[in-house]
This record gives C-alpha cells, structure tokens and sequence, in this order.
C-alpha cells in the first residue's frame, strides 16, 4: 500500500509539474520517469491515462520554480545523455537574438516570442538570423510551433545530433544549484509579469514564465510526426500531453449555483479591440441597457482608452460621448493571473459583474499550440474563474468553427462532437478546441458557459469594414484579385453584423444561455462563390488546390501585396495548410439552435454573404489594395451596338454658321465591366466611332466614351417636363490627331411619343478646350432597336449558357426599370399640376 501510494504521488506531481510549462523529453523518457520499474514489451500498446486527475488539488508544500540551469532526472539515462549546458546556452543565444524584434529588447529563456510583442514578420526574419549569425537551421514551422528560445534549442538539437552551433554560442554553463532553494535570477523575470497572485491559474497565465518546463505524464505512443515540410497529419505528441494537462486546470474551478436569469446590467467584455469584439461591443450598447467593462491591453487607462478609440474608428464604429459614457476601460491582459488586475478590482468585479462574455484570442494559423494556449486557453480559464467567483455569473465564450477543423468530417451541428484532438494539426485549431472542452468541464461544475462559434467573418454589409488579417477575408481577397478560386465545398461564412447581432442577443436573453451557437450563416458553395464574382464582373477560374496555391503564390511573389503577406504566409506552411484543407473541404455548418434563436427573438434571418452584402466589403478592399474591381481594361461582362442617324447644324458664331444642315452618325458598341459598375455608378462604358463630315472627312474614334442612365437621380426637378434619361460624354480623336469632345442626351417629356424619346439623341460636338460649334439630334432606327439592343447583346464567352442568360436578364430587367422611373417622371408632374386643387395660383405664379 504505501509503495502504491508513493507511486501514485509520484505521478500526481509529474502531472501537476506538466501544467506549468510543455516537456521536451519523447515517450521514452517520460515512461521512464512515471514507470521506471515496469517495462512493455515490444508492439504491447499502452493506456491513455485518465484526463482528469484525480486529485486537483495542489501540493501540500509550495513548489518552488525551478530554474533553468536545472538538469532534467540526472537518474534517467537518457536524461544524462541529454547535452544540457548546450541546450541552455543555445537557448541564451537564441532569446538573444529574440530580444532585438520585442519592445522590451529582451526574451527570457522560456518566454513564448510572439506572447512577448514578436510578429509572424519578426519571426521569419528572427529564423534567418539564427541561420546566418548561429548556423542554427530551423523551419518556421518548428518556429512558430513553440516559439520558446529554450524548446527551439532542444529541437535543433534533437534533430542535429552531432552538429555544433556558430562559435559565437556561449560555452556550456556550471551546474545550477539545488532547485529547492534557487529561485528564477532576476535578468530572467518577464518585464510585465502582474504581482503576485493567488489564482488558481496563476503559474499558467503568465505571459512569459521563466519556469522550466517539467516532464509530462505518460501518453500511448503515436506515430512520429514527419518534419514539417512533408506536411503532418496529425497533432505532436507533446501538444497532446499539453492539452491533457490544461484539460486538468478546469477541475479546479469551485461548484457554483446558477446565476439569476435577468438581462446583465454589468459586463465584462475582452477583445473590443478587436474586429469582432468592436463590433460586439456596440451591439451590447445598442441592443441593452448594460454599462460595459472592457479589458484592454495598455500601460495604463489612458493608453487603453486611446488604444480602443483608435481600433474602433478604423472599423468605422462610433466612440462618441454616449459610447464612452457607458464604457468603462480597464487596462488587463488576458493572458495574466486575474487578467492582470489588482486583487481589490478583481474581487469588486467579482462580486458586481452580470455576465463575462470573452471574445479576445490570439488568432494565429501559423504558430503551435504551446504558443497559443496562454490566450486561448489559460485565458478562457481565467475568465471561467472570474465567473465562478462571488456572485454566479454566465460565461459567454467566443469558440470558433475551427473546433470541427479535422479532415474528413462528416457532419458540423451545434450538438455534434467536435473533432479528434489528435487530428487537429493547426495550433488555432488545437487551442479553440482545448478551450471550448474545458469549458464543457466546468459546465460540470455548474457554471453557465454559452460557446459561440463563428466561422469566417466577413465585412460589414453596411460600412465594408473588414478585417484584413481573417483568413476567409484573406481568400475573398485573393478571388478578387487574382481571378482564380479553388476547388470547395463550403465556405462557412457570415458577416460581421449578423454574427456580432446574434451574439450579443445571446448575452441579453436569459432563455439562451447555456447552449452551443454556430453562429455561421448560409454557407457558400463553389457555384455561389463563382456566380457571385461574376455578376460584380469578377470572372473567375476554378482550380484544383495545389494548382491555385503555387499560382497565388507565384503572383504573390511577382506582385507583392503587403496586406496579403500573412496569406502568403499561411500558403506556405504545411500545418497552416491543414487547417485550409479542413476548412475548403468541410461540410456545410449547420445551426438549427441558432435559427430557432433568431426566429424568436424577431432578428433579421441569416442570408447567404452573396455579392450584394459584399459590395461595400469589395469597394472598401479595393480601397485597401487588397482586391481590384472591373475597369475598362477589363474584359466586358455584357456589351451591345448601339447605331445613330441623323444631322448636325452650326451653331452661331461657327465658322459655317449658315444653318444648313450636314449628315452625322455613330457606330458604337456599349458595354459594362460588371454589375457592380451599374449598381454603383450607374454608367456604361463606350467605344466606336462618329462619322461627321462637318467635323472631319474622316471617322472620329472614340478614346473614352461614358453614357450615365438617369444622371439626375436624386436632384430635384424645377417646374420641368424634360427630364434626362440618359447622357453621352465622348472623348473623340480624328485622323489627325487633334482631340474632339461630345455631349449627347436623351430626355423623357409628358408626351405621347414615348418610343421615340427613347432612340433621339440631343448632341452637341466641338473641339478640346472650346465651345461647341455643332449641335443636332440622332436616332436610334426601330428596325434595328431591337435587333441590336435586346436580341445582339452579347455576354461573356467564358460564362455557361444559365450565366449568359441570367446576365441579359438581369441587364435587362435593371435597365428597362431604370427607363421605367425616369420616363414615369415626367408624367407624373404633369398628373400632379392637373389635380393640385389645393390653392387658387396667385398671380405672381407662372402657369405651364
């Protein structure tokens, strides 16, 4: 019994140890360490242990960080064979040159890059420095993986044996003293640590520990992990034996009774610096009465304040005196103990707060699970924790679609299991999923979580603010761009004004606490996608996906966009490509809970993210360089001729001002780039030629030619019967070079020749830079009306016949309702002064 239970208490701390820090040890070693007297035989498989263990409790007697000079269980073998002195004078170097790219100039040891201010940009460049300055080779993915100068170190290392780094690496280091008594030296403290804490996942949520990673429990052996470049398909082991361990943390949380089920009044609110989080923000505004506390990064309240000023106005939201009257700005960090909050504001929020809805994480699809897993999931636990303390209060978590991001899955419910962990590549993945599971186990334990999950958020359909750095925003923009797509099944995509609508209806109704959302709208298929660009003239070619990645990739390269560079990024990883691969062949979401919510709740039904609520998205990433709309040097969409007859005579003052009158004609050919270009501007581009002799002998050619239905629009009309259907502006070259202009219009009157004042043409025609000399009239013959404009038009080759013909009668449709309104214009004034029996006209007023 007692050797059984010494044994047992040998395990729990080696579990306990895991939970602060990841292991660099295999399977080997750490069988070793948790069994050493039992050995398997060769192919016996061995037993998951529990997830769970089974006493959460801490150890009777504080631990004391070790620090890292520390070898690790000089008993083993293995471990003695371990070079670590190398390893930690590696890793010295390694932080070294780590600390050039962060604020701080400084990286301790076992501090994660990115956690520290590092970007994806510092860590490409971060990995040629080592390269060049230490000879140590790593592949980004291994880079972004765990970004820890101490794990990198040991992973170069252990797949270089034998090899010496650059000369310039320290030599090996003295043994450290007993780790009992040795705290961590000082030169290795993170510089924004929070004070000491009593949170039950202090040692966890600190943003760049200097703890040594202890060994962790033992895990049934799985299959080795290919290197990076041969792309993995399944998770590393010691991520797995990670997300265990972080699993564990939830057991920690205290059994809470239910919150009262009223409408919050006081919220709690992280990642309203983000673009989902802004927007979340003013709907809890917009939709309640609550006051909102928002947690945001920053050295004091000021600099939080200005920091969440800024990122709403670059969304185009408000941050006006009503806003800030009901906001309250607390500087945190969600990956600190308590948020990084004092232990007074920590505790009054405790006990004052109505709801905590989290919402901030760090979204990464290059970098690994040890790297995420302080904001994804700590940081969720940490809000659990908030949650559970003082009054009972709902959690309301932001997941994400990506939970279900395994290859091969079949089905993506509200109610559906998630994904194999251990087919999960991505650390994104990984670290939405490990959050939203260990949250379900504190469920358990009687708190109210709701896990909102998002798919791809697309840009608002009113502002076309967007977010560059989304990954769906990211591919639209490449589509756009680049004219090609690839090959899918879904994509499970929403705007952002829905998503943050819903999500916020979620927080105010008691009734929907508690459940799963896939907060995903009406999924887009490969058709939708392809029919969508093409009627904003964005005529796209499907690609099967290695061809559509090396051929972004190479246009990438050729023409390099910087707010394109993280997909670049993503395009060249073989994790991140799981992750796409997972996403492009998924099944459609399905979210029947969500529907029934926004059914009861009166809330405008999701609709699909189609090419009319991605118009304002489209400009605005024009705007951004991040797409290109149609122009003019783009193939046409749609385009028909349009031939004129008729004469001009010259005006007064010409040079052949005898009022006699000479023949003019065009040939033109009408068309547009898109229907965008209709929509939004309401223009049809030109070309052809006039013939006009009085001008030249020769044929005018058209240079740039617009004609804009109903250019009036929306001006108001003074006490006239002739309102301007349409009008002609013509940039005009002749034989010789010298440059023509023409202006031309075609008006609608209360008269009974309706059909006519569709085809006459008022022109006028003259010189660059001078008054007009020619004026005239042009008709549109009826014999060729209708053989030209209606039965001539020509659509896109490259479009199949349905998308032929749904062009023409969409074309149709738009501008014979166009002609409709503006030739309904003038009737309808002369219908009103027929029936205004108001007043008696005083004698001043000018009757018609």
């Amino acid at each position: 019994m007692n050797e059984d239970a010494a044994t047992n208490a040998g395990q729990r701390a080696t579990a306990e140890a895991i939970e602060r820090g990841g292991s660099g040890l295999g399977v080997t070693e750490l069988l070793t360490l948790v069994m050493p007297a039992t050995r398997e035989p060769a192919g016996e498989e061995r037993q998951l242990p529990p997830e769970t263990p089974e006493t959460p409790e801490t150890p009777e007697t504080p631990e004391t960080p070790e620090t890292p000079e520390t070898p690790e269980t000089p008993e083993t073998p293995e471990a003695l064979a371990t070079p670590t002195p190398d390893v930690h004078s590696l890793a010295d170097a390694i932080a070294a040159a780590a600390g050039r790219y962060l604020p701080e100039g400084r990286l301790a040891p076992d501090a994660d890059f990115f956690d520290a201010g590092g970007s994806s940009v510092h860590a490409v460049e971060l990995a040629a420095d080592l390269e060049r300055d230490l000879g140590v080779e790593l592949d980004l993915d291994d880079v972004f993986a765990d970004a820890r100068p101490l794990s990198l170190a040991r992973r170069w290392l252990r797949t270089n044996p034998g090899h010496e780094p650059h000369p310039a690496v320290a030599p090996p280091r003295p043994p450290a003293p007993a780790p009992q008594s040795a705290p961590a030296p000082a030169a290795q403290a993170a510089p924004t640590l929070a004070p000491q804490a009593t949170s039950a996942f202090a040692a966890q949520t600190a943003p760049a520990s200097t703890t040594r990673p202890a060994p962790a429990p033992a895990a049934s052996p799985r299959p080795t992990s290919p290197a990076p470049h041969s792309g993995r398909t399944s998770a590393r082991p010691e991520d797995l034996d990670q997300i265990l361990a972080d699993l564990a943390l939830a057991d920690r949380l205290p059994f809470v009774r239910s919150p009262e089920p009223l409408p919050p009044r006081r919220i709690l609110l992280t990642g309203a610096t983000g673009f989902l989080g802004g927007h979340l923000l003013l709907d809890l505004l917009r939709h309640s009465d609550a006051h909102v506390y928002c947690l945001v990064r920053g050295a004091d309240e000021e600099a939080a304040t200005a920091r969440l000023a800024e990122q709403l106005r670059g969304y185009l939201l408000p941050w006006n005196a009503e806003v800030r009257r009901r906001v309250t700005v607390l500087p945190g960090d969600i990956r600190r103990p308590r948020l990084g909050l004092s232990e007074e504001l920590w505790d009054t929020l405790a006990h004052e707060l109505d709801a905590v809805v989290g919402v901030a994480a760090a979204v990464d699809f290059l970098r690994g699970y040890q790297s995420l897993r302080t904001s994804n999931v700590l940081g969720a636990l940490t809000l659990a924790e908030l949650a559970a303390a003082g009054r009972p209060k709902p959690l309301h978590h932001i997941s994400s679609i990506a939970v279900f991001n395994e290859v091969g899955i079949t089905s993506m419910g509200e109610d559906d299991p998630l994904a194999h962990v251990d087919n999960l590549v991505a650390g994104y993945d990984q670290s939405k999923w490990a959050a939203e599971v260990a949250l379900r186990r504190a469920r358990d334990h009687g708190l109210v979580v709701s896990a909102l999950r998002p798919g791809g958020i697309g840009g608002h359909t009113k502002t076309g603010a967007h977010n560059p750095l989304d990954l769906s925003s990211g591919l639209i923009s490449a589509f756009g761009r680049f004219r090609t797509v690839p090959a899918f099944r879904n994509l499970n995509v929403a705007p952002v004004d829905w998503v943050s609508r819903v999500a916020a209806a979620v927080v105010c109704e008691p009734d929907a606490w508690g459940f799963d959302y896939n907060l995903t709208g009406v999924p887009n298929t490969l058709d939708d996608v392809v029919r969508d660009m093409a009627f904003g003239g964005m005529h796209v070619r499907v690609h099967d996906w290695d061809e559509w990645r090396g051929d972004t990739l190479a246009r990438l390269e050729a023409e390099p966009v910087p707010e394109l560079t993280f997909l670049g990024r993503v395009l060249q990883s073989p994790t991140a490509l799981k992750l796409c691969e997972a996403t492009l062949t998924g099944p459609a979401a399905i979210a029947e809970r969500t529907d029934a919510l926004v059914e009861a709740l009166g809330l405008p039904p999701a609709a699909r993210y189609d090419a009319r609520a991605q118009l304002k998205t489209f400009e605005k990433l024009a705007d951004d360089g991040l797409a290109r709309l149609p122009d003019k040097n783009d193939q046409p969409y749609l385009w028909f001729s349009e031939t004129t007859e008729g004469s001009v005579r010259a005006l007064p003052g010409g040079t052949a001002a005898d009022g006699t009158r000479s023949p003019c004609s065009m040939s033109l050919t009408l068309s547009i780039a898109s229907m965008h270009q209709l929509v939004k501007e309401r223009r049809v581009d030109v070309t052809g030629e006039v013939v006009c002799p009085a001008a030249h002998p020769a044929p005018l050619t058209v240079e740039h030619g617009d004609v804009w239905v109903r250019p009036e629009e929306g001006i108001p009309q003074q006490h006239g019967m002739r309102h301007r259907l349409l009008r002609y502006r013509l940039r005009l070259r002749d034989a010789d070079g010298r440059l023509w202009w023409l202006e031309g219009h075609k008006h609608a009157q209360a008269r009974r020749d309706v059909w006519r004042q569709t085809r006459a043409l008022t022109v006028e025609l003259g010189r660059e830079g001078e008054p007009a000399t020619l004026t005239g009239e042009v008709v549109v013959p009826a014999d060729s009306y209708v053989r030209d404009q209606i039965d001539g038009i020509q659509v896109a080759p490259h479009l199949t016949a349905r998308e032929k013909r749904a062009a023409k009668l969409t074309w149709l449709a738009w501008f014979g309702l166009e002609m409709g309104r503006g030739l309904l214009g003038p009737f309808a004034r002369a219908a009103a002064d027929l029936l205004d029996l108001r007043r008696t006209p005083n004698t001043t007023e000018h009757h018609r």
